[in-house]
């Protein structure tokens, strides 16, 4: 049985955090919070279910000198990827493995400039203990799952992942209003539109995708555009005006010589009939009305590897009709079921070339219970 600490249980960590005191192989011991809110209620409470025995803190000395084998991270790092590495560099020289999925860049740490990734990899080592980041948008569905494929190949002349989600229901508004930039005019300086932000965010996809294959990216070429909405609509996480941004595709082109070899196609919308020349799923798993029409959502990634034999594959997730929520179940319970490899390797810095096969050993059962963060989006009681 691993002991394992949780730090975050926000839209991603709460998942987490039902994940290990669900899994028969781990067993909770801390949890670190952020909020005043959260601070002081059980670990169990704050995820739905009945007490565990463990109270959120918002100190983490106790998790630091505890005995927790590992930590997993998942404090929100999208404007403070430099102050997450420093709480998950804390957690290294304790000597607690991590899994995280906040820094979504360093699912490829190869690819990362080392400012962030030499205090991770000296405080690993100084630790004895490892370092491992996962995801779904940014990691096994856009690298391990096209991975996956190509070893059916015979020839591969190209590699592109396409992500198409529907954020009306992704509840950090933060994330969606004032990263993303949605319901914001046309001149708004959204974070995630600026030059460079998407490559740095999902260029090491690309360069995982060719060390997985044997070969390199010589160069990356990054695009993005925005479509407005031609007329008003509501969604279930807040109101998009006439003429405010409702789309955004950002694309990355990997170029091995001069030919595009690899390329990571992120298509997101509030609303599904939004962009409709833009990539859309063939299927879903979603009705087409939960309550706010065709706002409620379509989401799924698709992966077409050109060569001998060609393949596409189209993936989804959904929990409860909500294949937001699906997916980040998907990305929380990847960490999770890792822990036990991540524990077993070698100390240092690893990406999921490094592992291996991770599976959802133990974890046959009847699914039981409420989602894991129903009462975080207020949908059930």
């Amino acid at each position: 049985m691993l002991k394992v600490g949780v730090w975050g249980p926000g839209s991603m960590g709460v998942i987490a955090l039902r994940g290990v005191i669900d899994h028969p192989e781990l067993q909770l011991t801390d949890l670190v919070v952020h909020s005043d809110a959260k601070a002081g209620r059980d670990a169990g409470e704050l995820c739905g279910i009945a007490p565990v025995g463990v109270v959120a803190t918002q100190d983490p000395t106790q998790l630091l000198a505890g005995d927790a084998d590992a930590v997993v991270y998942a404090a929100g790092a999208n404007l403070r990827p430099l102050e997450a590495v420093e709480d998950m560099v804390s957690i290294l020289r304790a000597g607690k493995n991590v899994v995280s999925c906040s820094v979504v860049p360093l699912v490829f740490p190869d690819a990362v400039d080392g400012a962030f990734t030499d205090p991770l990899r000296q405080a690993a080592l100084d630790g004895g203990v490892s370092f491992f980041t996962s995801g779904i948008d940014s990691g096994f569905a856009n690298d391990v799952l096209p991975l996956l494929l190509t070893g059916v190949s015979r020839v591969i002349e190209s590699v592109r992942v396409t992500e198409m989600f529907n954020y009306a229901t992704y509840p950090d508004r933060a994330a969606v209003y004032e990263i993303l930039g949605f319901g914001k005019p046309p001149d708004y300086q959204a974070f995630a539109a600026q030059p460079g932000i998407f490559t740095f965010g999902w260029g090491p996809v690309l360069h995982q995708l060719a060390a997985g294959l044997g070969v390199k990216i010589d160069n990356i070429e990054e695009t993005n555009e925005r479509v407005a909405a031609t007329e008003s609509f509501d969604t279930p996480t807040g109101h998009i005006e006439a003429g405010t941004i409702a789309a955004m595709r950002s694309t990355l082109t990997g170029y091995v010589g001069d030919k595009p070899t690899f390329v990571v196609d992120h298509v997101t919308r509030m609303r599904d009939d939004i962009a409709g020349d833009w990539p859309q799923p063939h299927i879903s798993l979603v009705p087409k009305d939960l309550g706010f029409g065709p706002a409620s959502g379509r989401g799924a990634y698709r992966v077409e590897i050109e060569g001998s034999p060609t393949m596409r594959c189209e993936f989804e997730m959904a929990e409860d009709h909500d294949h937001d929520l699906g997916a980040r179940i998907a990305g929380s319970s990847r960490i999770v079921n890792a822990i036990p490899a991540v524990c077993a390797a070698a100390p240092g810095l690893l990406c999921a070339l490094d592992l291996p096969l991770i599976t959802g050993a133990g974890l046959v059962r009847s699914v039981e219970g409420p989602s894991p963060d129903s009462r975080l989006l207020g949908r059930r009681p």
